[in-house]
């Protein structure tokens, strides 16, 4: 059996796990179930967390995989079905509710070719606020030479519940200006930057300033070319047709909270999601399962 091994730690006033698995390691926070970093064999990061990044209850962490649930964004710009969901639309926390509460570790477990983590949050024993739903969201976190993250949607309820979530992913990249995305040709797009226009994607995207932009009818397969880490970073989803890139630049980053000023040259988000068009509407009893793997490999592979 390969060679695992897991370690409880407070940081400042979170509770998280460091899980190593033969040459990746992995630390995720018990609030939100959040993915703090990942790294593989000794190489850069692959998940990027940020240097000033504060770990306080109630608070979320820059950087990792911030789960965005049961919204993505600003509540006000999700479809009338998402907003329906919640008391007070207008004043509703930026995305979702679930990423600064504690969620219930099930079980850490060493499987033959890897580990596994379940984590489990239950808004009908633990209600979230002016949001009068219940549902049960799990998430699965396995390491096996690659990352896996799985979240589950469940109703509880006997009413439809709609929904929008994302997978809030930052990558670290070794420089913004010198990597570039593949994958998003032929993709529509929001640009929010421009009062939130559709235009279509053409080629593959490098970047020249800040980006913020919703991409629909994203295939399967994305990947992020770095010349200067020689290296590929794969991202492959299910449950999935939609997908937030987002950088800040030089101004937003003077303005971000737990962000030094010149932190947005090594990262960049991909943020798996179902949003606008691809919100997910759960009848009672049924279920949704996002899904995303991470790896890396040689450039030019």
């Amino acid at each position: 059996m390969a060679r695992s091994h897991v370690e409880r730690l407070e940081l400042d006033e979170l509770t998280c796990w460091r899980v190593r698995y033969e040459a990746c390691e992995l630390l995720i926070s018990q609030q939100g179930a959040q993915i703090l970093s990942y790294q593989e064999d000794q190489q850069p990061p692959l998940i990027w967390l940020s240097d000033q990044a504060a770990y306080r209850r109630g608070h979320g962490v820059r950087g990792g995989v911030p789960i965005c649930w049961p919204w993505f964004g600003n509540l006000q710009r999700n479809p009338q079905a998402v907003q329906a969901m919640h008391r007070h639309p207008d004043t509703a926390p930026a995305h979702g509710l679930v990423r600064s509460l504690d969620w219930q570790l099930l079980g850490i477990d060493s499987l033959d070719d890897g580990i596994q983590l379940d984590f489990v949050f239950n808004s009908a024993t633990q209600p979230l606020a002016d949001w009068p739903h219940a549902a049960e969201l799990h998430l699965r976190v396995r390491l096996d030479g690659r990352l896996h993250i799985e979240l589950n949607s469940r109703n509880l309820g006997d009413t439809p519940l709609a929904i929008s979530q994302a997978l809030h992913s930052y990558f670290a990249v070794s420089d913004i200006r010198q990597v570039a995305v593949d994958g998003l040709h032929g993709c529509r797009y929001l640009e929010t930057l421009e009062d939130w226009q559709q235009r279509q994607h053409d080629g593959a995207l490098q970047f020249a300033g800040e980006t913020d932009r919703i991409y629909q009818g994203t295939p399967a397969q994305l990947s992020i070319l770095d010349r200067a880490w020689q290296r590929r970073i794969h991202l492959h989803s299910s449950g999935s047709n939609s997908a937030v890139l987002w950088n800040p630049w030089t101004d937003k980053a003077q303005r971000l909270s737990q962000f030094a000023a010149d932190a947005w040259q090594g990262m960049l988000c991909i943020e798996h999601a179902n949003v606008m068009d691809d919100i997910r509407v759960l009848h009672a009893g049924e279920q949704h399962r996002l899904d995303l793997s991470l790896w890396t490999e040689p450039f030019g592979h």
